[in-house]
């Protein structure tokens, strides 16, 4: 859980664009004296560990603000009003063709504490190619399939795109009874 307060009433926000808004407070500080703070925020995303085959999905992923290709998990922002499930299961549709009956939420993480900003993180077991993928006009996607140990390994990888999930991969390199229950978790058995 998070360890910092939700945005405060009194905040207004001061910026808005495509992604991100700015919202700035006053805040009282422990001497007495008022300082103005200040956070970003923006719409929750999700990342999604989907599995086909017995192996784990992965994309690699060019976009063009990127400078290089980069590899990543499927998922992508909300739309407006829309729940993380529903989320989940579009954005790996849309970016894979893919679609599961079998869903678990596994983490819910807040990567930057100065960003309003949740990011949910599903388990789609046996997925099934339903439909071709239909990428957004920013997007260009390949998809492979990985075994476990590859997928682990990609905490290594500076360029992976799905950061907040790194360090879970690391702790369950770390650690066997942690790699144990990712494992469990991701393929329903072991």
């Amino acid at each position: 859980m998070s360890r910092v307060k939700p945005l405060p009433e009194s905040a207004e926000r001061v910026f808005k664009g495509v992604i991100f808004e700015i919202w700035q407070w006053k805040q009282q500080m422990f001497d007495g004296t008022i300082e103005t703070f200040e956070r970003a925020k923006r719409a929750d995303t999700t990342v999604v560990i989907a599995t086909m085959d017995g192996k784990i999905v992965l994309q690699v992923q060019e976009q063009p603000d990127s400078t290089a290709p980069f590899p990543c998990m499927p998922g992508g922002r909300f739309n407006e009003g829309e729940e993380p499930l529903a989320c989940a299961k579009r954005e790996l549709l849309e970016e894979t063709g893919f679609a599961s009956d079998d869903w678990v939420l596994w983490k819910e993480y807040r990567p930057a504490e100065k960003i309003e900003w949740i990011v949910h993180a599903f388990v789609a077991r046996d997925c099934k190619k339903v439909a071709e993928p239909h990428l957004d006009a920013g997007e260009k996607v390949s998809i492979s399939l990985i075994d476990f140990d590859e997928f682990l390994a990609l905490s290594d990888n500076p360029a992976f795109g799905s950061t907040e999930i790194t360090a879970e991969l690391l702790r369950a390199r770390l650690h066997p009874e942690k790699r144990d229950a990712l494992h469990a978790l991701i393929f329903g058995s072991r």
